[in-house]
């Protein structure tokens, strides 16, 4: 195995290559034969270099229609089995990614790991509107923390609908236990400014759900692949929407989406985002 301080430009990028693509560290140390440690540390320092780069170049964004939604995963353990010890501790048992993207560009523009409460989604939307060039049409679903947050970040300077759906249990499914719920109808609410209807969706934001989960292990349901530690959860949030945002080709734009925005004039590869750690290690301030 190898240790960290040995790491050539090639191993690098081939760890990075192995977590985008949807390995845990477990099979990223096997696949590349350096020791899991040593992966998991890479991971927490490029996912910091890669959270600067993008809250640094990701500001004055072209947006028009941006969905917003949140995913669940969990830290440590499932909320039942945390133990006495550490209840109530941040980033020990449910933890939620809040996630926007552009309808058009279908870039990430922004994103939190926190909770799912009014003072996270608070801090989540007044990021989402410090990025932003224009006046925006936002959906997002029928979390109530979004009215205040919503408000407080944008005030009469946004046109704002939520989209409530409605969900029962699907009399078609025998078994429902691995079964997601039937989404039965849907409400469209006005909240502010003048939202186009045809334009009112949540889907784009779900669909990148599906993304993450397919391309974060510790995404995944109903494995063992969940993240230890926060920190560790929040590196790997913040490498996965580097590679989406910069060095994934979006298939229906034949482009990445940091291309579509301008915010890139170029298709990045593994190793332009390893270079930005190496970049953070020689500037460490």
């Amino acid at each position: 195995m190898v240790s960290m301080n040995k790491l050539t430009l090639e191993r690098r990028c081939a760890i990075v290559r192995c977590l985008v693509e949807g390995s845990s560290l477990r099979s990223t140390a096997r696949i590349t034969g350096i020791a899991r440690n040593t992966v998991n540390k890479l991971l927490v320092d490029i996912g910091a270099a890669c959270a600067e780069y993008q809250n640094r170049v990701l500001r004055n964004l072209p947006c028009r229609r941006l969905q917003l939604d949140e995913i669940w995963s969990f830290v440590y353990a499932k909320a039942k089995n945390v133990p006495a010890e550490k209840q109530g501790e941040f980033g020990v048992g449910d933890v939620w990614t809040w996630t926007a993207i552009c309808a058009d560009t279908k870039l990430v523009p922004s994103w939190l790991v926190g909770l799912r409460d009014g003072y996270h989604a608070a801090i989540f939307v007044k990021d989402l509107a410090s990025r932003l060039a224009k006046r925006v049409q936002l959906t997002t679903d029928g979390l109530k923390s979004y009215l205040d947050a919503v408000d407080a970040a944008f005030a009469t300077n946004v046109d704002y609908a939520m989209l409530v759906k409605m969900y029962g249990a699907d009399p078609a499914e025998s078994e429902t236990r691995y079964s997601p719920a039937k989404c039965v109808g849907c409400e469209r609410k006005e909240i502010s400014g003048q939202p186009d209807p045809e334009h009112v969706s949540t889907s784009y934001a779900e669909r990148q759900n599906l993304t993450m989960r397919m391309m974060m292990r510790r995404f995944t349901r109903l494995t063992n692949a969940f993240s230890k530690k926060v920190e560790n959860h929040a590196a790997a949030v913040s490498l996965h929407f580097c590679y989406y945002n910069f060095a994934r080709i979006h298939q229906t734009l034949r482009m990445a989406p940091a291309m579509a925005a301008g915010v890139s004039p170029r298709l990045w590869s593994i190793e332009d985002i390893v270079r930005l750690l190496e970049v953070r290690e020689k500037n460490p301030n």
